[in-house]
């Protein structure tokens, strides 16, 4: 890798450093430079001249509101206005969202009673106001028209009441034999009210069985490497903010491992100032939190656990007591870093972490334990809690004893809640073979999917925000989930369905969940009401009158904040025993020869649930940039050693099972491995799902869930285009994403300074610093993770559209702010740096001159503003535009909206038609909202009350928005940093948009 030493006169400084997006690029393949625009992606479509396409996109010009739809069927004005209802006024609600089981706190956002943005709840201890891309897309699964509606038995339409009188009496054919034969196939969860509704139905079926399926493990690990490091499977639960040295062991814990919103946001809060933390990662395939390390060791996930055990033995040399059993010393390359890491470790005792990924064997968890207590940092920064899932155990153990049971005939009733199973289960449990044999096979869906097809019964299952229930984070917080709309489609929750089989199915999940807390909380049974039936099972309904009930405010002030105050658990006390731990490393096997074949959740569509999310499928992935597929991913080196290139189809085989993949090379890589995203290639999907990618899990079996080696790779003669976002853009050797080790951030004030600041000019610019409002923004590198939360958010907040695999391939993807990925160094062995980018609100900007209908013009207070129905597509500013953020929407890829994806339409923003530019508007409509509230008050905008939907998504705090004219804003603070710099500075844009700098710790021992 290049040295980022000092700036010496004649060589390449750090910020001059070359950074890449391609392997091709890096080769310098003439086919892989795009130049301003990539091939095709201004040709006009198929079957139109460009005088014919110019002369419809024209008439927009003659026919003013062409941009802006209208429904065409008549509208009604309100008459009565609801209650809590204004229009165009939205109101927020706190819910939660499960993630593998636990609650994530979400602050929802309805227009006149429809959901329409997701936000985090800043009170909640898992998100602290954070969010990702898959919660930013919740709400399209909500309105999708596609989703699962009503109840079938054997093809016959049922009611819900018919439904539970036949689950009545099915529940009494089990009665007869205390539940023998029914099984329970569920989701991990954390719900108090489904735990109760559980353990009333053993009581009432003593022989029935619930067993907890979760294809992508959550923490099934973590708990069993307790179970064996501290004798009881406690949950862990970390301080990350208080660790100065990071060592991650195979886990992303920045974006998909544990509670990874709030781990973003205090990992980052210690990316700048003088007391910089470090992190250090271990791993095979290149991770949202691999890019993010100081020093990154790339190795194959079975060689993770020879890597810890090194990092115990020259941590016991190096006085640290009680790992000396645990240590193996290591021989080669990696020693050297063992060493490096386990001094920096044991310098910062108390004030480091030791995290295990959830894709590594309990031993490796075991070690991780043994490490933090020995160093000093369970307490500081590491936590020991109880288990708050119903049911912690969520491998395929318990899946592959009921497979054996419905095998032999011994499962009559099999209800299902859990996602998919016959898509997920590994392989060589073939519960495809045997799940016909299930008299009364009971699956409650979101979706259509291989499990609805092959069962009995089909129910549909409510949506999140349609739902009530509860749910706890991992600390124990609870979290009442209450519903934004009443059920789009006739369909039920999990609550309902469990208390159905106990003959409770018509109280309803808000009674079942309200009555629970109520009895938890101590207050007193609720009031009867004063006429009519004993109480109402609708919370809307207020047509009963009864007397005031004490229990009332209590529950409003929980619904209003999202949480049960001080509800958490308190940490338990536990001590490792060496003695377990040297035994479970002992019987670790040794790593297989040839080629690791190693699984992994996908950071978009997760474990296969999110593949007809529309938004999720065109998200580019964090590091690959690839769209609407998964690859068989490899490192350089060794796709040159079998010949492969990137598109190549490959026949994948391993333990008899194969797959045709498409190859993708993506550096930093470890050689000798492959790495494979789950969730793709289902054999039951819809519109958005049909065809995309290919199955994984036909090659994961249940020894071998996460890694297991003797895979081949054979060529097939075949290649497929991938639609890859990464090569659209080039740097072209500019400076655009910059890089530092912090301690040379003195040194490059100079050259720096040549990157901000007032660029000479002949003409005579704007004056904006007398407006009330000179709005701005501000991207700190240093804290971006590159999760592209931003950019989901930003769709879902402004309306954008998906276009779809063939036209992401002419590089015509719609998303008003792009997170580009750079790599720096070899691509053996790189760096990276991830950059946010959409329009910079150029205070001179060149789209401005060249628009020949002044479309494109600025607001009073600095704004770059865009004018849809002048534009007639002429797409000169898209052409003058340094940055290439602006995007043209060929085609009219809304099209004729189902009424349910009508509701999706957040009403503040415009749904575009067919031929007009689009870009960034720094959230426009949030400024207005912002303004308008100032009025009425009677006062101005605070310096940072205006919250545009990517700051407020970005889990990080990377972006900041608000007043530069207000010297009290974070974001003139951010402005006048030592690290800010301007996008292409010397053009004299004059952006409003600054980067910071992104900052490395790296240790001196590795430089």
């Amino acid at each position: 890798m290049p040295s980022l030493g000092l700036p010496i006169y004649g060589q390449k400084t750090a910020l001059e450093t070359r950074r890449w997006k391609s392997i091709d690029e890096l080769a310098g393949r003439a086919d892989a430079e795009p130049g301003e625009f990539p091939e095709g992606a201004a040709e006009t479509p198929a079957g139109f001249s460009r005088r014919g396409f110019l002369q419809i996109l024209g008439a927009s010009a003659a026919f003013a509101g062409l941009a802006c739809k209208p429904p065409r069927e008549k509208l009604v004005p309100y008459v009565r206005k609801p209650e809590a209802v204004t229009p165009s006024v939205p109101v927020g609600y706190a819910t939660a969202r499960s993630d593998e089981g636990y609650a994530v706190g979400l602050v929802v956002q309805a227009f006149e009673g429809r959901p329409v943005k997701v936000e985090g709840n800043r009170l909640h201890p898992a998100s602290l106001g954070g969010t990702d891309a898959i919660t930013q897309a919740m709400v399209l699964d909500l309105y999708d028209p596609a989703r699962l509606a009503g109840f079938t038995r054997g093809g016959r339409a049922l009611a819900w009441s018919a439904v539970l009188q036949e689950i009545a009496a099915l529940a009494r054919e089990h009665d007869k034999d205390g539940g023998a034969r029914l099984r329970f196939l569920v989701a991990p969860t954390s719900s108090p009210t489904v735990a109760d509704l559980r353990r009333r139905l053993l009581e009432r079926f003593p022989k029935a069985r619930f067993d907890t399926w979760a294809p992508a493990g959550g923490d099934a690990a973590q708990r069993a490497g307790a179970a064996i490091a501290l004798g009881r499977p406690l949950d862990a639960t970390f301080e990350v903010a208080k660790a100065d040295v990071i060592l991650s062991l195979d886990s992303d814990f920045l974006a998909t491992e544990g509670e990874h919103l709030r781990s973003a946001r205090e990992f980052a809060s210690r990316r700048e100032g003088e007391r910089m933390n470090r992190l250090y990662v271990a791993e095979p395939r290149f991770s949202v939190t691999g890019g993010m390390a100081d020093h990154r060791f790339r190795m194959r996930g079975a060689e993770v656990a020879a890597f810890a055990r090194a990092v115990a033995a020259e941590l016991a040399q190096a006085g640290v007591a009680g790992l000396a059993p645990l240590g193996a010393r290591a021989e080669g390359e990696h020693a050297r870093a063992a060493r490096a890491v386990a001094k920096d470790l044991a310098g910062a005792r108390g004030r480091s972490l030791i995290v295990a990924g959830a894709r590594q064997p309990p031993a490796v968890h075991a070690l991780a334990a043994a490490m933090n207590e020995a160093l000093g940092n369970v307490g500081p920064v590491v936590r020991w809690r109880a288990p708050v899932l119903v049911d912690p155990q969520a491998g395929p153990d318990a899946l592959r004893a009921l497979a054996a049971e419905v095998q032999a005939g011994k499962v009559d009733t099999l209800v299902v809640t859990a996602w998919n199973p016959l898509h997920t289960a590994p392989a060589d449990l073939e519960l495809r073979k045997v799940f016909g044999k299930v008299k009364n096979s009971m699956v409650l869906a979101l979706r259509d999917d291989e499990t609805v097809r092959a069962a009995s019964w089909r129910l549909a299952a409510s949506h999140p925000l349609e739902s009530w229930g509860d749910l706890r984070s991992r600390d124990g917080t609870v979290t009442v989930v209450q519903p934004l709309i009443s059920p789009l489609h006739e369909s039920t929750t999990e609550v309902d369905l469990f208390a159905a089989f106990l003959g409770e199915g018509e109280r309803g999940a808000w009674r079942l969940v309200r009555d629970g807390w109520r009895s938890r909380s101590g207050a007193p049974p609720a009031p009867l009401p004063l006429s009519g039936p004993a109480a109402a099972s609708n919370p809307a309904d207020t047509n009963r009158p009864r007397p005031p009930d004490p229990f009332d405010r209590t529950w409003d002030e929980w619904l209003a904040a999202g949480l049960l105050t001080e509800s958490a658990g308190r940490p338990e006390d536990a001590k490792v025993d060496p003695a377990r731990v040297a035994d479970a490393l002992g019987k670790l096997p040794a790593p297989a020869g040839g080629i690791e074949l190693g699984f992994a959740p996908d950071y978009k569509v997760w474990d296969g649930r999110f593949l007809e999310n529309a938004w999720l499928q065109e998200l580019p992935d964090p590091i690959t940039k690839l769209t609407w597929e998964n690859a068989a991913h490899l490192s350089p080196a060794t796709a040159r050693r079998l010949g492969l290139e990137s598109g190549e189809l490959v026949e994948l085989a391993r333990g008899g099972r194969a797959v045709v993949a498409p190859v993708l090379v993506v550096p930093g890589h470890a050689d000798d491995a492959v790495t494979v995203a789950l969730g793709y290639g289902q054999r039951v999907a819809g519109a958005v799902g049909q065809g995309a990618g290919f199955d994984a899990y036909a090659l994961r079996t249940s020894d071998a869930p996460w890694y297991a080696g003797g895979a081949t790779l054979k060529k097939t003669g075949k290649t497929t285009e991938l639609a890859i976002t990464q090569g659209h853009f080039s740097m072209e050797g500019r400076a655009i994403a910059l890089a530092l080790d912090h301690e040379e951030l003195p040194r490059a004030k100079a050259e720096l300074d040549e990157h901000r600041g007032e660029a000479p000019t002949i003409l005579q610019p704007v004056d904006y610093s007398e407006k009330d409002y000179r709005w701005g923004m501000a991207i700190d590198l240093s804290k971006c993770i590159g999760c592209s939360a931003c950019t989901a958010a930003c769709q879902a907040e402004n309306n954008i559209p998906v276009v779809g695999k063939e036209q992401v391939l002419r590089s015509r993807e719609m998303h008003w702010i792009r997170v580009d990925r750079y790599f720096e160094g070899p691509p053996e062995d790189p760096q990276s740096v991830t950059q946010p980018l959409a329009c910079v609100h150029c205070e001179m900007a060149p789209c401005e001159y060249v628009c020949p209908v002044n479309a494109t013009v600025h607001s009073d207070e600095g704004l770059n503003e865009m004018v849809y129905n002048r534009c007639v597509g002429t797409r000169y500013c898209s052409n003058n535009c340094p940055y290439k953020v602006r995007r043209f929407n060929f085609l009219d890829y809304h099209g004729d909206m189902a009424p349910t994806l009508q509701m999706l339409m957040n009403p503040d923003v415009t749904v575009r038609a067919r031929g007009v530019m689009e870009k960034c508007t720094y959230c426009t409509q949030r400024i207005q909202r912002a303004r308008i509230d100032a009025r009425v008050g009677g006062r101005k905008i605070g310096p940072d009350e205006v919250v545009p939907a990517c700051a407020q998504a970005c889990p990080s705090e990377a972006i900041v928005f608000g007043n530069l004219n207000d010297a009290r804003s974070r974001v003139s603070r951010k402005h006048a940093d030592a690290r800010r710099y301007d996008l292409l500075h010397e053009l004299g844009t004059r952006p409003r948009t600054a980067y910071l700098v992104k900052l490395r710790n790296p240790n001196p021992e590795l430089a």
